[in-house]
Order: C-alpha cells, then sequence, then structure tokens
C-alpha cells in the first residue's frame, strides 16, 4: 500500500512506544515521516532508525511555543501531522498538586494545541491544499476513571481541540480526529500491572494501523471524530 507515496507526515512522540509503530506503517506506505524528538539521536534500537525517508529533528520540546514554530516552518509541503507525545500521571484528587496538573496540561495539551495550530499553518502554505491532523486522547477523557482527574482533564481537552478544530478547518479539507486508547499493550505496561490480561489491550500495531487511516488520503469523509480505540478492555 503506498497511499502516502511522496507525503511528508510529522509524527511527534515518534521514537516511543507507540509513535515506533505509527512511523513503521507510514513509511510502509510510503510516507516520508519527520520526527521533532526530546532525544540527541534515534535509539539505534529502532528498525527505522538509519531509514531514508526518516527525518530527525533533535533535542526538540514540543511545549517550546518558538521551536515548535520554527520547526513546522521549515518543512516542505506538509501533508499530515500525528501528535503523540504526552504524559500520564494517576492519584487521587487528595494527593494530586497543582504542580501535577501543570504537568499534565503542558505534556498533553499545550503540545496537542502548537503541533495543531502550526500543522495547520503548514498545510495551508501546501499548493494542493487539505490535509490530515490526528491527536491521541485517551479512554478516561470521556469514560470517568477515579484517580485520574488531572490525566483524564488534559485528555478531555485534546479531545475538545480536536472537535473545534475540525469545526474551523474542514471545509478547507483539513480533516482533524483523535484516537481514544485505552491501556496500550507495551513492555511498561505490562510491567507496571503484571496481573491485568493482557490480551484486552489493544496492540501498538492494531493502533497504528487507525491512525494511519485517519493520517491518509484514503480517509475522505471523516472529521472531529473521537475515534475508541480500546481493544477489549
Amino acid at each position: 500500500m503506498t497511499d502516502f507515496e511522496g507525503k511528508h507526515v510529522v509524527v511527534s512522540g515518534g521514537t516511543g512506544g507507540l509513535g515506533a509503530f505509527v512511523v513503521g506503517a507510514l513509511l510502509d506506505r510510503g510516507a516520508t515521516c519527520h520526527i521533532p524528538m526530546f532525544e540527541s539521536e534515534i535509539p539505534a534500537s529502532l528498525p527505522w532508525a538509519k531509514h531514508a525517508r526518516v527525518r530527525a529533528t533533535p533535542k526538540m520540546s514540543l511545549d517550546d511555543e518558538a521551536g515548535v514554530c520554527a520547526f513546522y516552518a521549515a518543512l516542505p509541503s506538509l501533508w499530515a501531522s500525528i501528535h503523540l507525545v504526552g504524559g500520564f500521571a494517576m492519584a487521587p484528587i487528595a494527593e494530586t498538586k497543582r504542580s501535577d496538573l501543570d504537568k499534565m496540561l503542558t505534556l498533553n495539551v499545550v503540545t496537542c494545541f502548537l503541533g495543531c495550530r502550526e500543522a495547520v499553518n503548514a498545510i495551508r502554505r501546501t499548493a494542493a491544499g487539505g490535509g490530515r491532523i490526528v491527536n491521541v486522547s485517551a479512554k478516561p477523557a470521556v469514560t470517568p476513571t477515579a484517580g485520574m482527574v488531572a490525566y483524564a482533564a488534559s485528555k478531555a481537552a485534546v479531545a475538545s481541540i480536536t472537535q473545534t478544530l475540525a469545526a474551523e478547518v474542514s471545509s478547507e479539507g483539513i480533516y482533524v480526529n483523535a484516537v481514544l486508547p485505552s491501556i496500550i499493550d507495551t513492555p511498561m505496561n505490562r510491567s507496571a500491572m503484571p496481573d491485568a490480561d493482557f490480551t484486552k489491550w489493544p496492540k501498538p500495531t492494531e493502533l497504528a494501523e487507525s491512525i494511519a487511516f485517519l493520517a491518509s488520503p484514503s480517509n475522505a469523509l471523516t472529521s472531529g471524530a473521537l475515534v475508541p480505540v480500546y481493544g477489549r478492555s
């Protein structure tokens, strides 16, 4: 499948547990992937670390407004921007500090907002017009989950950004959607919850397929959707 042939796609969080699979899926479809990342270099363990169509920008902080603006301004003709970077925290509200809330808002909301804003600006500079934006919210954003007030609030904001932006730019052919995973089946999550039933968790490869579709030209209809990708969890 080569539906991304010749297309440039940003994947923030591309070196993470989900992002690595998303980048792989996009490369398989012909995309050139631009990866803004905190690390100084792509981890050598990633199978696509030296792929010819990977463009990494190291030592970037995606809550740095000036840095994000400069990154998107330097891109070639942009088709899609996928925003996977974020963070997680869990604690009862009585044990949640203001700094915990601030951290969730920075990692999840600010990075999403800046990525969306600059992606819209970059896509609008594309002569052909139109493009795709995919965000990552979470199941707790729409399903009440005890002990996750700061995290859930931040991911609910991501959902709101997604739907509000979709209403603003869909007429330009820029389609904006979000996926809402539950617990993703990663080695880190398995280690943190060794007694859980891992078979019920969505797999990174499965999520990558859903994200790749929403970001693709094949998605000719869907915008403003909050797509539940829960598996059986």
